[in-house]
C-alpha cells in the first residue's frame, strides 16, 4: 500500500468553509491536499490564517482533532474566516462564490511556520492564495527554502494574472494542472501546440518544473516524470460531486511518487483516490485502503 511514512509535509494556503445548500465543510484546496496527505501516513503542517470567530475557532478545532499542526495556522483580528459557496451541477461539477477579502488572504508567517517549511521535504502551493499581495508575499519569502515545491494551479476567475502564475510555475519542481487550466495557460504562453501531451512538454520546456500532471476529469490523468508520460484512463464510478477530488489525488500522487513508487501505480493510486473522493459527498471523505485497492482491481475505462 502506498504511504508516506517519514515523508514531511507543508502545505500552505486557503483554509475556509465551503458551503453547500444544506451545510458547510472545511476545505480549502491546500488544506484538502494536507489532510489526505495526512491519512496517507505523512507528517503535514498547514500554514495559513482564520479569523478570530467562531468559524475560524471550528476549523482550528477540527484541523487539529484530524492530526495536523495548527500553531501555523495564526488568526486575524482584522479579516473573518474564509467562505466558499459552492453551486453543483447535475453532473455534481462545483462552481465557487469566493468572498474577499478573508482571513487566508492576510497570512503572515510566524517563526514556526518558517521552521517547519526549512525543515521539509515537501511544500504544497497554489495559486488562489496569492490574489492578495500579504499572502503571496508570504508565499515567496517560503519558496526560497532548497525543497521540493509542488505548485497546484487552481484558476478561479477573476482571482489570477497569467504574470503571477508564470512566476509560481517557475519556482516550482511539479507542477499540477487540469486539463483546461493546461490548455488555457499554454495558449497564454503562446503554445503553438493542442494536445495535452504536446503542452506538458512545451509548460516543461519553459520552466524550472521536471514534473508535472495533467487531471482529466472521469478519463484519468496524465504524468510526466523523468521524461516519460504516464496515463490512466480513469476508473468507473458514480460522481456525487468533484469538490476536492483533485486535491485527494494530487495528495495521493505526491506521496507516492516522493515515496518512492514506481510512476504507472502511482498515477494508478491517486486516479482511484481521485474517484472514490468523487463518489463521496463533500471534500474529505474517508477512502479505506479496502475501497481503493477493489476500484484498482476493476478494468478501467
Amino acid at each position: 500500500m502506498n504511504n508516506g511514512k517519514n515523508l514531511k509535509a507543508v502545505a500552505y494556503g486557503e483554509v475556509l468553509w465551503d458551503v453547500f445548500a444544506n451545510e458547510k465543510k472545511i476545505g480549502g484546496a491546500p488544506l484538502n491536499v494536507a489532510l489526505r496527505m495526512k491519512t496517507l501516513g505523512c507528517d503535514v503542517a498547514m500554514i495559513s490564517c482564520v479569523g478570530n470567530d467562531e468559524d475560524g475557532k471550528a476549523i482550528k478545532s477540527q484541523v487539529n482533532q484530524l492530526g495536523l499542526e495548527t500553531d501555523t495556522i495564526v488568526v486575524s483580528e482584522d479579516f473573518p474566516t474564509g467562505l466558499v459557496n459552492v453551486t453543483l451541477n447535475e453532473r455534481g461539477s462545483a462552481t465557487y462564490e469566493i468572498s474577499y477579502p478573508s482571513a487566508w488572504d492576510k497570512i503572515v508567517l510566524n517563526d514556526l511556520a518558517k521552521t517547519t517549511v526549512a525543515q521539509a521535504d515537501v511544500l504544497i502551493y497554489g495559486s488562489l492564495v496569492c490574489r492578495d499581495n500579504v499572502s503571496r508575499s508570504a508565499l515567496e519569502e517560503l519558496l526560497q527554502n532548497d525543497i521540493y515545491k509542488v505548485f497546484d494551479v487552481n484558476l478561479r476567475k477573476p482571482h489570477y494574472s497569467y504574470e503571477i502564475l508564470n512566476q509560481l510555475m517557475q519556482s516550482a519542481n511539479f507542477i499540477k494542472f487540469n486539463d483546461e487550466e493546461l490548455l488555457e495557460i499554454a495558449k497564454a504562453m503562446n503554445s503553438p501546440f493542442e494536445s495535452l501531451e504536446e503542452n506538458m512538454a512545451f509548460i516543461e520546456e519553459k520552466t524550472k518544473a521536471t514534473a508535472m500532471c495533467v487531471t482529466k476529469g472521469k478519463h484519468g490523468a496524465l504524468l510526466l516524470w523523468e521524461g516519460k508520460i504516464y496515463e490512466n484512463g480513469g476508473y468507473p464510478i458514480e460522481v456525487s460531486d468533484t469538490v476536492g477530488a483533485g486535491d485527494s489525488f494530487l495528495a495521493a500522487l505526491i506521496t507516492s511518487l516522493l515515496s518512492g513508487k514506481e510512476p504507472q501505480n502511482s498515477i494508478d493510486f491517486a486516479c482511484a483516490v481521485g474517484a472514490l473522493v468523487a463518489e463521496a459527498p463533500g471534500a474529505n471523505p474517508e477512502v479505506s485502503n479496502s475501497k481503493i485497492e477493489n476500484l484498482m482491481a476493476r478494468v478501467k475505462v
